[in-house]
């Protein structure tokens, strides 16, 4: 009786004289149920494009020039974005060299050096970001006593603008003091061109050719050991702490902590170099694009280009142990470049090095802990390392059989030949 009331009421619609009556809620149930499957298709594939996407843009940003990235924004110490505090990057007022010179001499008085106790005696090194690199002697005072310093030399003819990077990079160093775990700054000669920046000269070169040297079968060469143990890989480790934390304190970080950054003396005192990235982030409160560090060496969330800091560091330290007990060995060598966050994604990592003890890799590994929050601080990091470092093996040398390849390692480590040489690049 239901049914027959419910058509009775439906057909209300339908004329006697119509030889023909079409029921409604056929015609619905018919549409309605296509549209349904029609848009739950269209919901899916949607989803999926939008999967595609952003993993398209994930490689896309891991894809540098030859295993480089361009280095992301800054964050400060709580996490904020980083910006100018601090800044001293030359105003530039003046609209020519001789004003801007006159402005900038006055400036840094200080550190001025009378170009007469430069010898005139000069050692091409390299070409750097800002012009050549050379070796020279200093004769302070005394001319009987001299000093080797290398000199920076900007390129001529420079613009304006050329110049007040120049100045402002001198001015940086000012800035931040003395620490005897930075290269440290004699001076520099600004009162007209060519313009020098003077530097202390670390003579023994970088960690990196000193890691490959290590592997040769030699016990002393021109009065620096080349042996090295665990208990010395923590030494120079923890003197590459001591910087980061002078300057974490100036709220500043690195960038680019590996063994190419860092210079070696003969008593194995480390001296951190190549505070470019530092500078300019102080400066400018960003990075341009043209600036690239390699792949291999980034935290994650320099992958990903999100904002960087100081435990972005400490990833990278984490490399520079895997770099020093092997000897100088490219991190990650079975990943090509462009794929090494894909790889970090599927929670790998590096396995222990034969010549790694399991303390020295727990160490690494704390390092390697894919939330920032979750990695030591370089405070913990370095009280790690002393406790690590009382019971190191003092006695069994570090060694690796086989010699490097420059070539071999650059296309590895996703890094330019040209960057392996003896490069003097503070900043």
């Amino acid at each position: 009786m239901g049914e027959e009331k419910g058509m009775t009421q439906m057909l209300k619609g339908c004329s006697l004289s119509d030889k023909l009556c079409f029921i409604s809620h056929q015609q619905y149930e018919i549409i309605i149920i296509p549209v349904f499957l029609v848009g739950g298709s269209l919901i899916i594939l949607g989803v999926i494009l939008w999967l595609f996407i952003r993993e398209k843009r994930a490689q896309q940003q891991t894809t540098g020039l030859q295993g480089t990235a361009p280095v992301p924004p800054v964050r400060g110490q709580n996490g904020e974005a980083g910006g100018r505090e601090g800044s001293v990057f030359v105003p530039l007022k003046e609209t020519s060299v001789e004003s801007l010179l006159q402005t900038s001499t006055e400036a840094l008085a200080k550190l001025q050096i009378p170009r007469e106790q430069l010898s005139e005696v000069l050692e091409w090194i390299c070409n750097g970001n800002c012009g050549a690199i050379y070796r020279t002697k200093m004769y302070p005072g005394d001319p009987a006593k001299s000093k080797d310093v290398v000199l920076k030399v900007l390129k001529e003819p420079a613009r304006l603008r050329e110049i007040q990077d120049f100045l402002g990079r001198i001015q940086f160093y000012q800035f931040l003091g003395k620490h005897q775990n930075l290269v440290q700054l004699e001076g520099c000669c600004t009162e007209g061109e060519p313009l020098y920046m003077v530097l202390e000269d670390v003579a023994q070169g970088d960690l990196l050719s000193f890691l490959w040297t290590c592997r040769r079968d030699v016990m002393t060469m021109d009065g620096l050991l080349y042996d090295l143990t665990e208990k010395q890989v923590y030494h120079i480790g923890k003197q590459v702490l001591l910087a980061l934390e002078f300057l974490q304190d100036k709220h500043l970080f690195h960038g680019d902590v590996a063994a190419r950054n860092i210079l070696i003396q003969c008593d194995l005192t480390a001296k951190l170099c190549g505070l470019g990235l530092a500078y300019e982030v102080h400066t400018q409160g960003t990075i341009t694009s043209t600036n690239t560090v390699p792949l291999k060496w980034l935290a994650p969330e320099r992958l990903l280009l999100r904002p960087a800091g100081i435990r972005g560091d400490i990833w990278s330290f984490g490399i520079l142990l895997y770099e020093m007990v092997t000897l100088g060995a490219p991190p990650y060598p079975e990943v090509p470049p462009a794929s090494i966050l894909q790889h970090l994604q599927r929670g790998k990592t590096m396995k222990r090095p034969s010549s790694c003890t399991q303390t020295m890799y727990n160490l690494m590994k704390s390092c390697w802990r894919w939330k920032e929050d979750n990695r030591p601080s370089l405070r913990e990091l370095c009280s790690r390392l002393e406790t690590a470092s009382r019971t190191a093996d003092d006695k069994a040398v570090l060694q690796v059989p086989e010699l490097v390849v420059p070539k071999l390692y650059a296309a590895v480590a996703g890094i330019s030949v040209t960057s392996l040489s003896y490069i003097y690049s503070i900043l």
